[in-house]
């Protein structure tokens, strides 16, 4: 069987450097927001272009503070309006609705799977104060569009980058492409870590501050504490193993664009649709994702033949039974692509010659 993901064959590569990092934690002492959690946000924010990066517990708490911190410095208020795509994971829907805010979701481009930036305006009302872009599958949404509107409607832009470290829109990368965006470390990431991490980043100190403290207990300052905090810290061994993976990120991202281009050039069955890949050097394919008008006899079919497929998502989120209150939206696309999405194995790890079967065993599907 081609696994989807082999997590302990892409960090074996590693390995001898990823126990060195260990022990160099374990030997020090120091094991919660010490020397290692402040290099990795010094080191992240530089690769991501921004003033600022804090690392916090995982990507979920890196979107929920985001806005909380807007909501204590008084940008947000309960009751706002944040416009989100529908298509997106569960977790940057759950950022909004944590801190009291309303999702207002907006239909995806069907080519690309990224927001519809044309249908953005028509959603806009006065209670409207964000738009959360999210970077999905590896690539940036068109952000010069959004950010237009975002701009001429003073909005704020929150990136959810969970699936898009690295990726560029045009020279900027993301995470430096709005107001304050929040990566997910989870292991399956572009850059995973060995356990539950995320970081926020930001050109805002005053934000980074906030989200710092409120963060830590809310506590700036030892038994200090300005607002009502949560706990979620990077720790020293996550931040220490991200610091080892980061240096090979690009070249990652690399191999990972070899094997969606070749995908790309190889498969030819008129029953699958490819992605659309804007810009070959910018999308940093953290998945690779195809369209069957039958997904399920698809993926059943390539599991026969050995090879594992996931689904991102099967569920959208207005049809969870968590937000019942979404039930009656229409949105046909975004329903659409729940049910014809599949995604491919696409990894440093896979061979060359297991993507050559993958292509063959594609290509020699009847439907």
């Amino acid at each position: 069987m081609i696994p989807f993901l082999d997590l302990k064959l892409v960090n074996k590569t590693y390995q001898d450097e990823l126990l060195l990092a260990c022990k160099k934690v374990i030997d020090s002492g120091s094991y919660i927001r010490g020397k290692e959690c402040k290099e990795f946000e010094k080191e992240f924010s530089t690769y991501c272009g921004s003033e600022f990066a804090v690392g916090v517990g995982n990507g979920l708490d890196a979107l929920t503070l985001i806005f909380r911190a807007y909501k204590e410095i008084g940008v947000l208020r309960d009751g706002d309006e944040v416009i989100v795509p529908a298509n997106t994971y569960i977790a940057s829907i759950l950022s909004i609705t944590e801190n009291n805010l309303v999702p207002v979701l907006i239909e995806p481009d069907i080519t690309t799977y990224l927001i519809d930036y044309n249908k953005i305006e028509a959603k806009i009302t006065s209670k409207t104060k964000a738009i959360m872009v999210v970077h999905l599958y590896g690539q940036t949404c068109q952000m010069d569009k959004i950010s237009e509107i975002a701009n001429s409607h003073n909005l704020l832009i929150i990136e959810d980058s969970a699936q898009s470290h690295g990726a560029y829109f045009k020279e900027k990368r993301c995470g430096n492409l709005g107001d304050a965006s929040g990566f997910s470390l989870y292991p399956t990431k572009n850059l995973g870590a060995l356990g539950d991490a995320g970081v926020v980043t930001t050109n805002d100190s005053n934000l980074t501050y906030v989200i710092k403290s409120i963060s830590n207990y809310g506590s700036s300052k030892k038994y200090e504490n300005t607002y009502k905090g949560a706990n979620s810290r990077l720790d020293e061994i996550q931040a220490s193993l991200l610091r080892v993976k980061l240096k090979y990120l690009d070249k990652e991202i690399k191999k990972r664009q070899k094997i969606a281009n070749y995908y790309l050039d190889n498969i030819i069955n008129e029953k699958i649709i490819l992605p659309i890949n804007k810009n070959s050097t910018h999308h940093v394919w953290h998945l690779f994702v195809i369209k069957s008008d039958n997904r399920n006899k698809l993926q059943s079919y390539l599991s026969e033949n050995d090879i594992e497929t996931l689904i991102h998502y099967p569920i959208p989120p207005h049809k969870q039974k968590s937000y019942l209150e979404l039930d009656t939206l229409n949105l046909p696309v975004s329903e659409k692509l729940h049910n014809e999405v599949l995604s491919l194995p696409i990894n440093p790890a896979l061979s060359k010659k297991s993507c050559e079967y993958i292509v063959d065993t594609i290509n020699n599907y009847s439907g």
